[in-house]
């Protein structure tokens, strides 16, 4: 698309969200941060202005998908049978397909493996999934195959009897062998990318204990009594006690070998949905982890 500008010393932002008609200004600044907005043929930049009759180039880019395709991704199955499914999630591996990430994903995989037969609750982008975990945390995360078993899971997400374990190396050491952190959590008013706590955000209660500890640094045990985005890693921040490599929250930790939190679900322990059978799944911690630690008791770090 091009427009062609009729107003001297307009920002390029605005000019293109008044000319377009279609494209607001803030999508007009991303585009420009992703240099698919030329003037003159060049990537313009954030605060360039118009001059009167400037060709302006808009590169749109492909719409996202609005359902998530199979794709033949392996997966580490921990438990499986005709209602539920359990993987223990990679590092890196996104959860369901969202802005930036349209394949390659956690639900990507399951339509795959599970033939389409997941629950339909969570939409046409988020078909089977209960819960999430972060892009970099790596651990156990449940999907539902049918809209009972989501339901059934779904209150046990909300009373608390699906119960999810974390560990993690945090900075700093604790004084106390285990304590509860019970502070509210909602989005950051300074950074819309990040959570923090704040006076009117949810009721978030995370539970820990010190498993180990090293010079500097504390390996713990954290549960979950609430779900909230970013909630181990916001709560141990909020202490002054971030999560080793957490780069959002904290910062990488090189000579651990972390440039992404240390923060993996070990434990999970939940009702069967059909059968009312108490399940309680563990795994191992991955390799980033327990190099992690070794490293911590030979004193290297």
């Amino acid at each position: 698309m091009i427009v062609y500008a009729d107003r001297d010393g307009e920002r390029l932002d605005a000019a293109v969200a008044r000319l377009t008609g279609s494209v607001t200004r803030s999508a007009a600044q991303k585009l420009l941060e992703r240099g698919m907005i030329l003037r003159g043929g060049q990537p313009a930049k954030k605060n360039d202005r118009t001059a009167i009759g400037d060709a302006i180039e808009i590169r749109l880019p492909e719409p996202e998908p609005t359902t998530a395709v199979a794709e033949d991704i392996p997966l580490n199955i921990v438990y499986e049978d005709d209602d539920v499914i359990v993987i223990n999630k990679p590092k890196g591996l996104v959860v369901h397909p969202a802005a930036g990430h349209a394949s390659g994903t956690l639900v990507n995989a399951l339509l795959h493996h599970c033939a389409g037969s997941l629950s339909g609750i969570g939409g046409e982008l988020r078909p089977g999934i209960v819960h999430r975990i972060d892009k970099d945390t790596s651990g156990l995360i449940i999907a539902a195959k049918n809209d009972f078993s989501h339901h059934a899971l779904a209150k046990q997400l909300a009373d608390h009897t699906l119960a999810r374990t974390y560990e993690c190396i945090a900075v700093g050491n604790f004084r106390e062998d285990r304590g509860t952190i019970d502070a509210p959590i909602g989005r950051c008013p300074t950074n819309r990318k990040k959570m923090a706590i704040v006076p009117n955000g949810r009721s978030a209660v995370t539970h820990w204990e010190v498993l180990a500890r090293f010079h500097g640094y504390t390996h713990l045990r954290c549960r979950l009594e609430t779900g909230r985005t970013h909630q181990i890693r916001v709560h141990l921040a909020y202490k002054s006690h971030p999560i080793a490599g957490d780069t959002v929250y904290g910062s990488a930790a090189p000579k651990l070998g972390l440039h992404s939190q240390c923060l993996h679900a070990v434990g999970l322990k939940f009702l069967h949905p059909r059968t009312g059978e108490e399940i309680a799944l563990t795994c191992p911690l991955p390799q980033e982890f327990t190099a992690a630690l070794e490293k911590l008791n030979g004193g290297t770090a």
